[in-house]
């Protein structure tokens, strides 16, 4: 060993032994963070199913290839951050013998040809992303904008720099005649070869260089633990192996909401007590340790945020900048809980003065804070940003390491309902009538049946016969002047193809979904509890819906309270009785047709080829730009439905221009709030003459009977 192989081992010791004992201690650090959370024991059943999804996932990269060149990009800048590991330990030896290598592996050809392609792609890939940063970065309302670039840069400027020292390193190999790799396998390293001039001590020098860069980043995000742009490399595992549902398809959606929970158990309201069990989230530290950890691995990517309905029109949340805000405030206020602070439930501080001497006075001012609050108050979530949200569940669709980010939101509106009773004036009156009358409009439980008028034949109602679907009709398919046609169209389809139906008529009332979505979660149980007992004293199996909330609330959220029973879209019912030849259609409808997918049915639920099969045998089908999983919401889920839109512009409007700039003569939706957003944004472009929204029921009614007047 060479003088410079002494210096260069001293200094790569030292480096090393500096990045360990920082990166141990912030490992350290956000391990207690994250403890602080609130119990989930849900999070862990069934390990070797989450293990495969989990690798499924991060090895198949599963939702960063719905966008394919990004997607494949990242990939091979993921297995050369794999690689670089065992570059990176490579160089230990290499530091200490210029001619060294991995013991027993180093020396396969293999090994040399699988790190040199890697190394190579690597590059490529790490070149396109910061193409792809520089080119998107500056559009408007970017997915980049709140990210903090500098980490960026920072972390593609060491991965370039370490592939690159690979290639020079192997480079002075080749030159010192010491390399043991053929060219077939390393061309690019024999290339760099023949451009270097012979250096005894340049690999050892090299690799130094090359473990001081990589040293140097790990002292970085040791010193940084909020730069999720580096830590997701670790934690994306753990936060997608504990996953709500690992069952599900990577970017499912959310469908059911979970149940408000205390201290690990779902809330139950007949013996809950507010002075004693959590309603909702007031503080950071009161969600769970997943949702902690949510917060800890955004990568601040912004896939999040480029798809949000309420960012894309001009309105002030982000996905990404609230989980970001919620990120802030727990690592910043962490010395606060750490030494024992926090409020109670009646907000009294728990800890003493004693416990509280020592802690930073930075802390303590950010433990003051409301979690939410607008800019006077200095909140972390502006009210703005919490009621703009939709529910869409396009963010936790895109987000390539499962943040649940719908979830997150609901807590914080449970909690401002619930008891602050802080939320958009307005929605108060839908609230009212759900308690009051059964569903959101506030119409009479006895004119439920009205839309049953003027059909040419005979509905059961339940009790009356057995049946084998239930219909469930729905708030807007009973009261809502569209709707009705809808519901009338189904009735009609059902009859014509022999299918044995019933309603329940004035025994039905909301199913709770704007009750939920808004954080009314009282009303949602007393609702949901109402309709529960309803329909297992009449031994219901199977129900058919045509509105999409109510599907999902119906066959995902009433299983919390102990409903197990077959749920289908009308569409799903509708395509079934096509291919079974029950239904016929016989004359295409006029002009060509564009489809709007309801997140509800769509993305929450998976169900985009039913409303697809039944349009594709009635009328010549035209797609919008961003369908199926990418859909654009309507505007009207997460209770918005019964809220003013004053910020930017109507999201109806936004997803409305989309249809009508397809030339097609008809928006065919699948859900009664979409057929009024949508509309309703036709009617304010001045274009109900030209183009007609209806519902996929109608367009095959139509279809089917030849005449327009029939649906």
């Amino acid at each position: 060993m060479g003088i410079a192989q002494i210096v260069a081992t001293v200094l790569a010791g030292a480096v090393t032994l500096v990045a360990v004992v920082l990166a141990v201690r912030a490992v350290m650090s956000m391990i207690a963070v994250i403890r602080l959370g609130k119990p989930d024991p849900t999070r862990s059943g069934d390990r070797g199913l989450r293990t495969r999804t989990m690798l499924k996932e991060t090895l198949g990269h599963t939702r960063m290839l719905k966008w394919t060149a990004i997607g494949a990009a990242h990939w091979f800048v993921m297995v050369s951050f794999m690689i670089l590991f065992l570059l990176v330990v490579e160089a230990y030896f290499e530091v200490v013998d210029p001619e060294g290598g991995l013991p027993i592996v180093g020396h396969w050809t293999i090994y040399g040809l699988v790190t040199e392609v890697i190394g190579a792609l690597g590059l490529v890939g790490i070149s396109y992303l910061i193409y792809r940063r520089q080119r998107d970065k500056n559009k408007k309302r970017s997915r980049f904008t709140g990210s903090t670039m500098w980490q960026g840069y920072f972390v593609e400027a060491v991965i370039i720099g370490v592939l690159i020292c690979g290639f020079l390193i192997r480079g002075f190999k080749v030159a010192n005649d010491t390399f043991e790799f053929p060219t077939w396998a390393t061309p690019i390293s024999h290339g760099v070869g023949a451009l270097l001039p012979a250096a005894a001590d340049g690999p050892t020098w090299v690799a130094l260089v090359k473990l001081c860069i990589s040293m140097g980043w790990l002292i970085t995000i040791a010193l940084n633990v909020t730069m999720g742009v580096a830590w997701h490399r670790f934690l994306a595992f753990f936060n997608i192996f504990f996953k709500r549902s690992p069952e599900k398809p990577a970017g499912s959606g959310l469908g059911a909401l979970k149940p408000m929970m205390s201290e690990g158990k779902p809330l139950d309201f007949e013996e809950a007590d507010p002075e004693k069990d959590q309603f909702g989230v007031a503080q950071v530290e009161q969600f769970t340790w997943k949702g902690l950890l949510d917060f800890s691995t955004c990568t601040e990517c912004g896939r999040c945020q480029s798809q949000c309905p309420a960012w894309n029109t001009a309105k002030p949340l982000s996905p990404k900048l609230l989980v970001l805000s919620l990120r802030d405030n727990a690592y910043a206020k962490a010395p606060y809980l750490l030494a024992g602070g926090g409020k109670d439930l009646t907000g009294e501080e728990k800890a003493t003065e004693e416990q509280l001497k020592g802690v930073d006075v930075l802390a303590l001012a950010e433990a003051e804070r409301p979690l939410i609050g607008g800019a006077d108050e200095n909140g972390i979530i502006d009210p703005d940003v919490l009621w703009s949200c939709t529910t869409c569940g396009a963010c936790v669709e895109q987000c390539p390491v499962d943040i649940e980010h719908v979830d997150h939101i609901v807590d914080m509106r449970r909690y401002q309902v619930l008891i602050e009773s802080n939320f958009p004036a307005e929605a108060g009156v839908m609230l009212r009538n759900l308690e009051n009358k059964g569903n959101p409009w506030g119409a009479p439980q006895n004119t439920r049946e009205d839309w049953t008028k003027g059909l040419d034949f005979e509905i059961k109602r339940v009790g009356e016969a057995d049946f084998d679907y239930l219909f469930w009709v729905g708030c807007a398919g009973a009261f809502e002047d569209r709707a009705k046609k809808t519901t009338r169209a189904v009735a009609t389809l059902l009859h014509e193809a022999g299918v044995d139906f019933a309603i329940l008529g004035e025994g039905e009332t909301c199913s709770g979904d704007p009750a939920r979505r808004i954080g009314n979660e009282f009303v949602f149980q007393m609702l949901a509890q109402q309709n529960v007992e309803t329909l297992q004293e009449a031994n219901v199996k199977k129900i058919v819906a045509t509105c999409p909330h109510c599907f999902n609330t119906l066959g995902n959220e009433y299983e919390q309270l102990g409903l197990k029973v077959e749920v289908v879209h009308h569409t799903q019912l509708l395509a079934h009785l096509v291919k079974e030849g029950k239904l016929t259609p016989v004359q295409p409808i006029e002009g060509d047709v564009t489809y709007h997918d309801p997140c509800y049915l769509g993305r929450h639920n998976r169900v985009f080829e039913a409303p697809r099969e039944v349009l594709g045998e009635a009328a010549n089908l035209v797609e919008m730009p961003r369908n199926q999983e990418r859909s654009f919401c309507c505007g009207a889920g997460g209770a918005r439905m019964w809220m003013e839109e004053k910020i930017g512009k109507r999201i109806n409007v936004e997803r409305t221009e989309e249809a009508l700039a397809t030339g097609a003569k008809t928006i065919a939706v699948g859900c009664p709030f979409c057929y009024t957003m949508i509309g309703d944004g036709v009617t304010g472009k001045g274009e109900q003459e030209n183009v007609e929204v209806i519902d996929v029921a109608s367009v095959l009614l139509r279809s089917i009977k030849g005449d327009k007047t029939s649906a």
